[in-house]
């Protein structure tokens, strides 16, 4: 009798943790990932889970935010990509950043040297058969074009794009520390987490009014540019206001330039990048602006007149499914039940939550092979919130892709004091009240998944 294997495609942040999860429960799996044999248009590095865009997991403050939130629940439920990131991290403020060449090294090596995860360098083209073996796809938001185009002829044109952008990198020797300073937005963690340049009112919008005119990609007649939100290039957000971006990445608050009395009219950040501190990333300056056409326009920057570009910004298609009609509860492909979608694919965006839907699609599948039911977790919290929305979406028609955020969870309005009376809870502390409950409300959870 062939003995029932699980197969997992793509060996990004949610296939790396799913595999993980399986793995961690003794549980055979079979990681199929395209790369070295071939590459998208975004990814340049050979190791597994490699960030594109960003190398931060934004922030990390698990009392009062609900990205920080999703954060600690991945480490409280034993996340392979929370534990990579937090001993990869770098200096962000209140961020979690890491060194994403660091970070992917060490989760590619956790990876090859589990004794329950085969590494097979394949690229899968199409929709595994509806056989006795589990599936996980979890190719992301970059799946090839083949995989892609036969999900969309199987399962009925249930699929849709966005296009999202990649900020520039810049080599930190490069920039000029006299009209540059080292400072945290209010000071918040080290110092030395960002690099600072001032515009002035005029140089701002001479730098708005380059944006707009720049050389830009050009799409195909039969391509329509959707953007996700959350990652807008800088010129797009331009597009809507000429003062939209000073309160968007330039804003200047916060920050004091030691340079000048003149308080700055807008700032651009740089991020540390990587571990050595040799590289900065332009915070928020995703962009779809020719290569000659940012060096010409970053440079207009105060303090990056001479800036040596490591990579450039550029844009890709991401691809995703509408997953509340396709999926059940358990992530499962409704028509296929053998097949799982986890990560960015299912309309989930951003690092962290990819690595939450391919833990919950880990766990889900070692429950089917060990014959139990799974433990949904509590809607209350990050976990939950974030599987919710992918399931239970109300406007299918208008389904996005979304990060976590304290819009999805069950709401608290308020809480009944110690005379009877309610009281309403309003600003930082009813965020503060969506972490406690959500921080209580997953403790029997975990106990559960961990058995």
């Amino acid at each position: 009798m062939t003995q029932k294997k699980v197969h997992i495609i793509g060996a990004g942040l949610a296939g790396c943790e799913a595999a993980w999860q399986l793995a961690q429960r003794g549980i055979p799996v079979i990681l199929n990932e395209m790369k070295p044999l071939k590459f998208s248009d975004a990814h340049k590095d050979q190791n597994f889970a490699e960030l594109v865009c960003s190398n931060s997991l934004r922030l990390d403050d698990f009392e009062h935010n609900a990205v920080g939130l999703m954060h600690q629940e991945m480490r409280l439920a034993g996340s392979l990509i929370m534990a990579c990131a937090d001993e990869t991290k770098v200096p962000a403020g209140g961020a979690l950043a890491v060194d994403r060449h660091q970070f992917a090294q060490l989760v590619t090596e956790k990876i090859n040297t589990h004794p329950f995860i085969s590494v097979v360098a394949q690229e899968i083209t199409s929709l595994p058969p509806f056989d006795d073996n589990l599936y996980i796809i979890a190719t992301g938001p970059l799946t090839s074009e083949r995989l892609a185009l036969d999900i969309l002829n199987k399962i009925g044109g249930q699929t849709l794009s966005f296009y999202d952008a990649i900020a520039p990198v810049i080599y930190k020797e490069s920039i000029d520390f006299s009209k540059a300073w080292y400072q945290s937005r209010y000071d918040k963690g080290d110092k030395y987490d960002y690099i600072n340049c001032p515009l002035t009112q005029e140089e701002y919008h001479n730098f708005v009014e380059a944006l707009l005119t720049a050389e830009k990609t050009e799409f195909h007649n039969w391509e329509k540019a959707s953007y996700f939100d959350g990652c807008l290039p800088i010129e797009v957000m331009a597009e809507r206001g000429i003062e939209t971006l000073v309160f968007g990445p330039m804003k200047p608050v916060g920050l004091t330039n030691p340079h000048s009395d003149i308080k700055p009219y807008a700032i651009v950040q740089l991020r540390q990048d990587n571990k050595e501190d040799t590289l900065r990333n332009m915070v928020g300056f995703q962009t779809k602006m020719k290569y000659g056409a940012q060096q010409k326009v970053f440079k207009m920057i105060p303090g990056l007149e001479n800036a040596e570009f490591a990579r450039f910004g550029g844009i890709h298609k991401n691809t995703f499914i509408k997953s509340p009609i396709l999926l059940d509860q358990h992530l499962r492909l409704k028509a296929q039940p053998n097949i799982r979608f986890a990560g960015q694919i299912t309309g989930c965006e951003g690092y962290i939550e990819s690595a939450s839907i391919g833990f919950l699609a880990g766990y889900f599948t070692a429950c089917e092979m060990q014959n139990c039911t799974p433990l949904l977790p509590p809607r209350t919290t990050a976990f939950g919130s974030m599987l919710s929305h992918l399931i239970d979406a109300t406007d299918i028609e208008n389904y996005q892709p979304m990060n976590i955020n304290f819009g999805i969870f069950p709401t608290i309005q308020g809480e009944i004091t110690a005379n009877g009376k309610f009281k309403k809870i309003k600003g930082m502390d009813r965020k503060t009240a969506y972490c406690k409950r959500a921080l209580t409300d997953i403790q029997p959870w975990l106990q559960e998944i961990k058995r």
